[in-house]
């Protein structure tokens, strides 16, 4: 090994010693717990099917009872560890920050015992072709939130912690966002439009849009003048006009790709749903309208075209491939979503409140993200049955986790050693092992008929 490569890791060694020890410093009650279980989640030989069980693994030195008390009553500041995570070196597409967001939710995420397990995620993709993606943020979503508001909240948060960071400054381009088609991209470019971002999102193929209205000299005298163009119907060719940008590219995955836009398109908004409560005259949003036909999908599977929306007007030809091209980054997330649910068992503890469902949701992030400090170190332990990652190719997550356990000893552990003591004295004589679980409101509004007669007289 050559000496550039072992002070190359001597500094990766640093920056991730650096991060535990911020991690630690962001912790308060039941610390120790806390750390000791990020350490055995980390550590552990293969899934997580329950967390009770990290408690048998040597990096956990505590019992298991502070395993869950740790995630019931411990308290960790959670503006520091988003101020922790945006400080962090991100991946860039050319000097240019680009961020995902999406949802994912626990089985039963709307259950009466054991409510409000939606979490959206905010996560910067990396321009390689990888399923790793630098998980910045995450909310919990109530049954009863405006998912379009609290998205707007939680991007408005981490755009302004990137700023502070310093990962965004002054001349850089706008930090680029990409959706899939559950958000109103629009909405939100409205309500994010004094931030330095642009917003893409997909739409779907039946969306109505509208053209620029005509300039003055061209509309009839009299009467006020039109605010919207002719309709652009995208289920319908024959609405559509000359596109002002068409590019085509020959991809390895995709074979030919041609991508067409069409500049400053609008949606007609209406006083009704998310506008409901607008004060004054509707704005007209405008943007940049791609749609994007490829000739096949990997596996040889037909490819219907792709509709995105893009705040941003004015767009080039290196503008348009670069924002498609992003967006088909954006599915790296489902990876990480995967990653959380299958390998780290994000989803798998039985807790009944939701904050204690918080705590262990951020404690798999700050796993996720040690694992991917942890990436240029680690060796590739494949099992005998598994393909060998080619040279040059970055290790998934799941291969950097089976060796972590031998980077830990070089690694600061922070954590103080756990106190002997004695069992307690158990449950006392009598008492009851079981207690209903507190119900909680889901939000659901229509009341399931309970009884055949209420069943007949909902079906009459």
């Amino acid at each position: 090994m050559s000496v550039l490569q072992r002070a190359g890791e001597r500094d990766v060694f640093a920056e991730l010693s650096r991060f535990r020890r911020a991690f630690y410093g962001c912790l308060s009650a039941r610390a120790d717990a806390f750390f000791e279980l990020t350490d055995a989640l980390l550590c552990a030989d293969g899934p997580t099917r329950t967390p009770v069980e990290l408690s048998l693994l040597a990096e956990h030195q505590r019992g298991y009872g502070s395993l869950y008390g740790a995630l019931n009553h411990g308290r960790l500041d959670v503006d520091r560890l988003r101020d922790l995570l945006v400080s962090m070196p991100l991946p860039c597409f050319g000097g240019r920050i680009v961020l995902t967001v999406d949802v994912s939710p626990w089985l039963r995420s709307d259950a009466a015992c054991s409510p409000e397990r939606l979490y959206s995620f905010v996560a910067a993709l990396t321009p390689d072709r990888t399923s790793w993606t630098v998980v910045l943020d995450t909310v919990r979503l109530g049954p009863t939130d405006d998912a379009a508001a609290v998205t707007a909240s939680q991007l408005r948060q981490v755009v302004e912690r990137l700023i502070a960071a310093g990962q965004w400054q002054c001349g850089d381009r706008n930090i680029l966002v990409v959706m899939d088609a559950g958000y109103d991209v629009m909405r939100l470019a409205w309500l994010l439009r004094d931030l330095p971002v642009e917003l893409v999102g997909r739409l779907r193929s039946d969306r109505n849009l509208r053209l620029p209205a005509p300039p003055r000299i061209y509309q009839p005298k009299g009467g006020r003048p039109p605010r919207h163009g002719p309709e652009f119907s995208l289920a319908r060719p024959q609405t559509w006009t000359e596109p002002s940008v068409v590019t085509v590219n020959d991809t390895s995955r995709y074979g030919k790709a041609e991508a067409r836009a069409w500049d400053r398109l609008h949606p007609e908004l209406q006083q009704r749903s998310a506008w409901i409560d607008h004060d004054g005259e509707l704005p007209i949003i405008e943007g940049t309208l791609i749609r994007l036909k490829v000739d096949h999908l990997p596996g040889d599977r037909d490819a219907p075209p792709v509709w995105l929306w893009s705040s941003a007007t004015g767009a080039s030809p290196a503008g348009v491939d670069f924002v498609w091209s992003c967006h088909l980054r954006r599915f790296d997330l489902e990876h990480t979503f995967r990653l959380f649910k299958q390998s780290l068992g994000w989803t798998r503890p039985r807790l009944r409140e939701p904050e204690a469902a918080d705590r262990w949701t951020w404690l798999v992030i700050i796993a996720h993200t040690q694992l991917r400090l942890a990436a240029p170190l680690a060796t590739d332990q494949r099992k005998p049955w598994e393909k060998t990652t080619r040279p040059g190719v970055a290790l998934t997550p799941t291969r950097v986790r089976r060796g972590f356990r031998h980077l830990r000893p070089h690694l600061a552990c922070p954590a103080r050693v756990p106190k002997p003591s004695r069992p307690g004295p158990g449950r006392p004589p009598g008492s009851k092992n079981r207690h209903p679980a507190t119900r909680h409101d889901v939000g659901k509004t229509v009341k399931r008929p309970s009884t055949l007669y209420e069943r007949d007289q909902a079906r009459h």
